[in-house]
């Protein structure tokens, strides 16, 4: 027997539970979560450093007391949820495949979907390091869990490959527990932090950042025993004679994050070749019809509080489109006529990407948030939007980075204005 539910959203993290809870307060009383963890909450769990919850709830908190404030919420409000429940498979239909313990495999049908499984870590496979295969080697993210969650120690004298904000604050927290964490190598000519992560993080524990280096080797049979750091040219390739030796037992990657989409590709949504996630219009719909993304399966995001603000957005139109489908048969014809003026984005110039891709002025909100990430770091420059040929914003910035996500405004009213607009142009300007 298949179960019916209006919304059905996979992934128990900071954007499902957002996602639920806006779907909720919308008036969808139908709505499950799907979480293959056992518990809600996602990565936040055990993401114990403060931090999180300024722009949402305008004060400091941590990973577990932020996911706890939206726990509350979806517990109140009687919002239904599965834990331990993998979900295999999405049709084009939106019929869920999963499976758990206690049911077996089982199908659920739904209106509309919320995609929101989040990231996970690149691997040391993808990385392509030469040298053997010893213990000792793990992702920034799995040592967090063994230390803040596990209460194990994975090493003593650590050496960390990739500057992203996990691996910035597990430099922090294994000096804190004792370890020597003796350089943290980047192979950009920039880090993939926060800037704030670098100063709270090694700065302030006098941890080196080497820029433009890598590890070229690794040493050890059994465990680790040592690395090799070399560094590169502006192609990334190893400069000979270069090369510095460290001693060490664990080697921690940070390099990267991979949004969470093999079941999006399995139903057929359009990806992203640069976020790795879904293409979303206006409404972060995919190009499956009721079929929503947020968070950072759609691209990763540098704070949470913007996947909580994303997903909020996510869960009220899903809620609009189950009660669209609901309404009278006439309304949706007119609908479907109106969908034909839709505004391609176009990232160039530094600017790698836009969430969304495309904008339909007559669907979108008031107001609308595009957030993009640049490609490189610039100073003294302006972040730039053109309607087609017209320049409509020049914003200076003293700085943007690739570590920070950057965000413009866009009002319904402006592009009503322009009633043959085609693209939005967004790019990086210098001064």
């Amino acid at each position: 027997m298949i179960k019916k539910y209006d919304i059905v959203i996979i992934g128990g993290g900071p954007a499902g539970l957002a996602a639920a809870i806006s779907a909720r307060k919308n008036g969808i009383e139908s709505t499950l979560i799907l979480e293959r963890d056992k518990e809600l909450g996602g990565i936040l769990n055990q993401c114990i450093h403060n931090g999180f919850g300024l722009h949402t709830f305008g004060e400091e908190l941590t990973g577990p007391e932020y996911a706890d404030r939206f726990i509350r919420q979806v517990r109140e409000q009687n919002i239904e949820y599965k834990l331990n429940t993998m979900v295999i498979n999405i049709s084009r239909e939106k019929v869920i495949t999963a499976m758990n313990c206690e049911e077996g495999m089982f199908l659920i049908q739904a209106k509309a979907v919320i995609l929101a499984m989040g990231c996970r870590e690149r691997s040391r496979g993808a990385l392509n390091i030469p040298g053997y295969r010893p213990a000792g080697i793990y992702s920034a993210g799995t040592a967090q869990r063994l230390v803040n969650i596990e209460g194990y120690l994975p090493g003593r004298e650590v050496v960390i490959l990739g500057s992203g904000d996990i691996g910035l604050i597990m430099a922090r927290r294994m000096t804190l527990e004792g370890a020597k964490v003796k350089v943290v190598a980047e192979l950009m000519p920039y880090s993939g932090g926060l800037k704030r992560n670098i100063v709270q993080c090694l700065n302030d524990y006098d941890i080196p950042l080497k820029l433009s280096h890598t590890v070229v080797d690794i040493k050890g049979k059994e465990r680790v025993e040592g690395i090799t750091l070399a560094e590169v040219d502006g192609k990334g390739k190893p400069i000979p004679g270069t090369e510095e030796e460290y001693t060490c037992d664990t080697l921690l990657l940070s390099c990267g994050l991979i949004p969470e989409n093999e079941i999006s590709r399995g139903m057929g949504v359009d990806m992203n070749p640069v976020t790795s996630g879904p293409k979303v219009n206006e409404s972060l719909e995919t190009n499956i019809e009721g079929v929503f993304a947020c968070g950072n399966v759609l691209h990763v995001h540098d704070l949470v509080d913007f996947v909580s603000e994303e997903a909020k957005t996510a869960g009220r139109n899903a809620a609009e489109y189950v009660k669209n489908l609901q309404a009278d048969t006439d309304d949706r014809d007119k609908h479907s006529r109106e969908e034909a003026a839709e505004i391609v984005l176009n990232p160039v110039e530094g600017v790698r990407y836009t969430v969304p891709s495309t904008i339909n002025p007559v669907h979108m909100d008031e107001n609308l948030t595009v957030r993009f990430r640049v490609g490189g770091v610039y100073k003294n420059c302006y972040v730039s939007v053109y309607f087609d040929e017209e320049r409509v914003i020049h914003k200076k910035r003293p700085v943007v980075a690739p570590g920070e996500m950057e965000q413009i405004k866009l009002t319904k009213e402006q592009l009503m204005k322009y009633p043959g607009l085609k693209t939005i142009t967004v790019k990086i300007e210098e001064a």
